[in-house]
């Protein structure tokens, strides 16, 4: 006898394809982000760089 709860050999449980990767917006969310701080750090640099060679 089969178990119910068991899938086939041919199946995949849809739980593990969630699992597998990530949903689209958390990609857009990281990003974003990292494109944020990358412009934040560039701006703070700018003003060091000004603000220094006086």
């Amino acid at each position: 006898m089969s178990d119910a709860t068991e899938p086939t050999a041919g199946e995949r449980p849809a739980r593990r394809d969630i699992e597998d990767k990530l949903p689209r917006g958390i990609w857009v969310r990281v990003l974003v982000y990292v494109f944020a701080g990358h412009a934040l750090a560039a701006f703070l640099y700018m003003l060091f760089a000004l603000g220094g060679g006086q």
